[in-house]
């Protein structure tokens, strides 16, 4: 007999519950049934049955700052809006005077994070890099960084003319201590070829996330979702990241990622549904059984929709998220950061008990 909350639920979903209950690892068949099923409430019950077995009732966000170095990037990938070429109006690359700038305009708020990412700008060598991570560090000594998706250590290593270990450890060197999971998009090739063609493959992605955890440093993962995926790819997607971290361990959380169209070569396609956005959290949380976190991205998919998704599985609604850009150019409403109370008010308003954290989940008092 299987517990109350197993009542009236989607029959389909009635063997995945049973399996959840008893330990059992989902299946990809299971997975697909997860996207597929019309049953919500169902989904989130099961999904919620999990989310607290590990957290309970609370709820993590960090106080952190993005710091977006250069938005020039020679892949230009159909689905970015933030892209720009060298030259065009608008594009930018911050020097690490400017960095400095930008770091100190905030110093006296208690920033424990930060996160960095950019363009594969060919006019910056390789050195701008390490001096970058050390100018943060020096301004920042207190705060982690987290910096570079797997696309740019790729790009770094090409660029230094190191091997993809000697990138890390110089990286590793000068301050990196996390890595962000973008970059991953779908790890598939037809998506791959179909939408970033000059952007790293899946397997590559692979392989550069277990060299970075095989150096100690803990990364995040990521999935691009709602744009020409099928649902059998997305399934696919979470299992290869389930699988390598039952070989490396190496990961801290998963972030489903909803695609925003606006001024990107897709902006025909439509923006995901609250359904989509619920569907991709509760999957992440039963499929992914070895990853501890799960995270509801309040610039994606909303304020609002993230406090619901607390209750789908999502127990990390990220953080403050100061001055984000990338999102917001393909047309995201959702703030472009918030103060601490207004994460803390969201997640009380959910009905979770607000947990400040540092990048590797440490409580802040």
């Amino acid at each position: 007999m299987l517990p109350f909350i197993a009542k009236n639920i989607d029959k389909k979903l009635e063997s995945i519950y049973s399996k959840v209950l008893n330990g059992i690892r989902l299946s990809k068949e299971d997975g697909i049934c997860l996207y597929e099923t019309n049953d919500l409430i169902g989904l989130g019950k099961i999904a919620d049955h999990v989310r607290r077995a590990r957290h309970k009732n609370q709820a993590f966000y960090v106080y952190n700052q993005h710091l977006n170095y250069t938005n020039v990037c020679k892949n230009r990938c159909r689905f970015c809006a933030y892209a720009k070429d060298e030259g065009q109006a608008g594009a930018y690359a911050y020097t690490c005077e400017q960095i400095e700038q930008r770091l100190l305009d905030r110093i006296d708020e208690p920033v424990k994070e930060l996160h960095i990412v950019g363009g594969l700008n060919e006019s910056l060598d390789f050195q701008y890099f390490i001096d970058l991570l050390k100018t943060v560090k020096r301004i920042r000594p207190d705060a982690a960084i987290k910096a570079f998706t797997c696309v740019e250590i790729d790009y770094l290593s090409n660029l230094s003319g190191l091997s993809l270990d000697e990138t890390i450890q110089q990286l590793k060197n000068a301050g990196l201590e996390m890595m962000p999971g973008g970059g991953a998009e779908v790890l598939n090739s037809r998506v791959h070829e179909a939408l970033f063609p000059k952007k790293i493959g899946h397997e590559r992605w692979l392989e550069i996330v277990r060299a970075v955890h095989k150096a100690g440093i803990k990364t995040n993962a990521t999935m691009l979702y709602g744009h020409i995926e099928t649902i059998e790819e997305r399934v696919d997607h979470l299992m290869a990241l389930r699988e390598l971290q039952d070989e490396t361990k190496g990961f801290s959380a998963f972030i489903p990622l909803a695609f925003h169209s606006e001024n990107t070569q897709l902006s025909h396609l439509p923006p995901t549904t609250a359904m989509d956005d619920l569907k991709a959290v509760a999957a992440a949380r039963l499929m992914l059984d070895n990853f501890d976190h799960i995270k509801a991205y309040w610039v994606m998919i909303g304020e609002k929709l993230a406090q619901v998704a607390l209750s789908f599985g999502a127990d990390d609604l990220d953080g403050t998220i100061i001055e984000e850009k990338i999102t917001h150019t393909a047309g995201a409403k959702s703030a472009k950061g918030l103060t601490q109370d207004q994460m803390e008010e969201m997640i009380k308003a959910a009905g979770f008990e607000p947990v400040q954290r540092d990048s590797f989940y440490h409580p802040v008092n």
